[in-house]
């Protein structure tokens, strides 16, 4: 149990954990879920964590984009209604999320952070997301996660990396 499966149990959300052996020396944690699941590149998503700046405040959220893509940061600040948006330092990511770098979850996290989903969740049946540490792999309906996170839905990613 982590607490990403704790609050899908809570919120009585069906699911299924796929878990595996994660190696500690892989280059990308994403590449890795896609060879442990057998998923497709478009279905596993990956959490990563940003800063978005507006006049002069700057908060940090959640994007949610398919492994064979890129976070288009402009994007992702027109999504938030920012003006710019910049990679979140991973020290700082793990401190307010309460998960480590590739094991990440988009569910519950430390601290809830506004969640920006990129739109291809919509065309899928299932998507793949960090259950909350690494080699723990959640499989999910989009419409769960997206109600589960209060997520908004937009076109943040750029497909090819």
């Amino acid at each position: 149990m982590t607490p990403a499966t704790k609050l899908l149990d809570r919120a009585k959300v069906d699911y299924r954990l796929i878990s595996y052996v994660a190696n500690p020396a892989a280059e990308s944690y994403g590449s890795e879920a896609i060879e442990a699941t057998g998923a497709s590149g478009d279905k596993v998503f990956k959490t990563l964590i940003a800063t978005v700046r507006s006049n002069a405040n700057t908060s940090m959220v959640v994007a949610l984009v398919p492994v064979t893509a890129t976070l288009n940061l402009k994007a992702l600040a027109a999504a938030a209604g920012a003006k710019g948006a910049a990679m979140a330092d991973s020290a700082e990511a793990e401190r307010v999320t309460g998960y480590v770098t590739g094991g990440i979850s988009p569910l519950g996290q430390r601290r809830k952070l506004a969640t920006y989903v990129d739109s291809s969740a919509r065309e899928l049946e299932t998507i793949y997301v960090s259950g909350g540490r690494r080699g723990l792999e959640i499989v999910l309906s989009p419409q769960d996660l997206l109600l589960v996170t209060e997520a908004t839905v937009a076109p943040i990613a750029t497909i090819g990396n």
